[in-house]
């Protein structure tokens, strides 16, 4: 299957990745890759042929986070949006809310940017709608894009060395997995997402996949 014209990858070294997609009004940017990625991204867009008018994050990791402040000082008419659990983190403030379960939530530097939206599940983003996923990070949202059901995962899977989930590294691209905040949870995430029956999977680290279910199946087991 052809790669869907409504999606660009944009890649460092084909390990970061962050995805344009393409809307009526422009461009959605969901996630930022590293910091020092903006030339490029702005380059995609350019190509593209259309304005990035949104800026959404999967959660607030400085691979997926890095180059935000560099692109809203680029784009001050693109509206920024991330997850509202992923606020404090956000702004510095590596800790957890009672009752989460713990686990290993690692601080960024403080972003500048201020969102115009904060975001919870079920929310809609042009035509990408928002779906609750911690585990990996505890705010995490996956986006599924309801006109072709191309699903952004985030970091709950990556694709380096085959479909995986990031509950425990995997061997063959662990890093993802030694960040994971909660295993236990980020298994239940993978599986809301597999159940999702994507048509295409998109996801922070690896090339996009094409029905992807019985790959993320097998993920899932794996992790298990």
């Amino acid at each position: 299957m052809a790669a869907p014209t409504t999606l660009t990858r944009i890649t460092r070294l084909g390990i970061v990745n962050c995805f344009l997609v393409r809307e009526d009004d422009g461009l959605t940017l969901v996630d930022t890759m590293l910091k020092g990625s903006q030339k490029k991204i702005l380059a995609a867009a350019e190509e593209a042929g259309a304005p990035i008018v949104r800026i959404v994050l999967t959660h607030y990791h400085d691979d997926h986070s890095g180059s935000l402040d560099a692109l809203a000082e680029a784009l001050p008419d693109a509206e920024v949006m991330w997850p509202a659990r992923e606020t404090p983190f956000m702004r510095g403030e590596a800790k957890l809310e009672p009752g989460e379960p713990e686990g290993k939530v690692r601080p960024i530097k403080p972003v500048k940017a201020s969102p115009g939206r904060e975001l919870n599940g079920g929310d809609r983003v042009g035509s990408l709608e928002a779906i609750w996923s911690p585990g990996h990070s505890p705010g995490h949202l996956a986006y599924l894009d309801t006109r072709d059901r191309t699903l952004l995962a985030g970091d709950v899977y990556s694709t380096i060395g085959g479909v995986a989930t990031t509950a425990k590294p995997y061997w063959r691209f662990p890093l993802p997995g030694f960040i994971t905040w909660n295993g236990d949870l980020e298994l239940e995430s993978a599986q809301t997402l597999r159940d999702l029956e994507p048509t295409r999977l998109a996801v922070g680290h690896g090339k996009t996949v094409e029905d992807p279910v019985a790959a993320m199946d097998a993920a899932i087991a794996r992790g298990s």
